[in-house]
């Protein structure tokens, strides 16, 4: 494994250790501040992200430190990963399809269950932004393929090859050995969901990327399908998820989660067990990668993936936390 960093996110300027239990050990969560009268303080604002994406979150964290809103923070956070041509998953110079087209996904959903996805866009360079605008700008939740690269031009987006030349000759490179159909590999699966809540504790979350490498041409996966790849309860909390996207829509993982803490479970409680219901499915499979993130309204935060070795890390005003962990595998 190259990432081996599962939950990795970032602040402009933390100070102070805040405490974190390992991943492993639910009953530990200490991730509230207690006040001298022992009254649970929820932590506001915060902002946490899938995998090595500090660069997102410290973006997300800069809105969200100069008041802006939750929804407004993960939509920026996202848009950094976008236009980041070294990230080939995600946005421009995310990898191809075995056709050779990029086709990207997204969606984003904020505080009132308002949300938006585009599916199978090609050329416009931020998808999560184009998700926004069909939230805000349509009757609809979703618009695929060419219908969603015309509104996006409608909307005042350019159009921008996504190709860059390294992805492309990877993908040139990949039809000469492989026997041209998409393959499971987990490092082609670094989808980016960040959450957040905001000063006035409002949670959002959105979810970008450009999909499986050298999928069938019109292949989708969980990450524009609220419930799937993404789902935000003002009341109880957020989740997200990443890796092999038929799996998790075959579960409605993040709905999943959300509602295992709506029953009481703990975010990180929740991930687990979401993560444990699909490799009960799958228990003879070791060639994919299922992994979550949550937080709740409290603001303690989870996230659990089959990778072994990854880290997680909270971000809040009060510090941070770097507290490696083991995974369900």
């Amino acid at each position: 494994m190259q990432r081996r960093n599962f939950l990795k996110n970032s602040s402009a300027a933390a100070a102070g250790l805040l405490s974190a239990p390992l991943l492993t050990s639910c009953k530990e969560e200490t991730s509230t501040q207690m006040t001298a009268s022992n009254t649970i303080v929820p932590i506001r604002p915060i902002a946490i992200c899938t995998w090595n994406f500090e660069n997102a979150t410290a973006k997300a964290w800069e809105v969200l430190q100069k008041g802006g809103t939750s929804l407004d923070a993960v939509q920026q956070g996202a848009m950094v990963e976008e236009a980041d041509t070294n990230n080939q998953t995600v946005g421009v110079g995310g990898r191809p399809d075995r056709e050779g087209n990029v086709t990207l996904d997204a969606c984003i959903m904020d505080k009132d269950g308002n949300c938006g996805a585009v599916l199978y866009l090609q050329n416009i360079a931020s998808p999560v932004s184009v998700a926004r605008k069909v939230m805000e700008e349509t009757p609809h939740v979703m618009l695929a393929g060419k219908g969603a690269e015309q509104f996006a031009y409608e909307q005042g987006f350019q159009k921008t090859d996504l190709l860059t030349e390294k992805s492309r000759k990877e993908w040139l490179a990949w039809k000469k050995t492989s026997e041209y159909k998409p393959i499971i590999n987990i490092e082609n699966h670094d989808t980016i969901g960040i959450l957040a809540i905001d000063k006035d504790g409002d949670i959002a979350g959105a979810c970008t990327t450009s999909g499986m490498a050298y999928k069938y041409a019109g292949r989708v996966g969980d990450s524009p399908l609220i419930g799937a790849g993404l789902f935000v309860d003002n009341e109880i909390g957020a989740a997200t998820a990443t890796g092999v996207g038929e799996e998790v829509v075959r579960t409605v993982g993040s709905f999943l989660i959300v509602e295992l803490m709506r029953q009481g479970k703990s975010p990180q409680e929740a991930c687990e067990e979401g993560v444990k219901r699909i490799m009960a499915k799958n228990k003879d499979r070791t060639d994919f990668q299922i992994g979550f993130i949550a937080i709740n309204k409290k603001g303690e935060t989870g996230g659990y993936c089959i990778q072994p070795g990854f880290t997680y890390r909270t971000f809040t005003e009060e510090g941070h936390t770097n507290t490696p962990s083991a995974s369900f595998l």
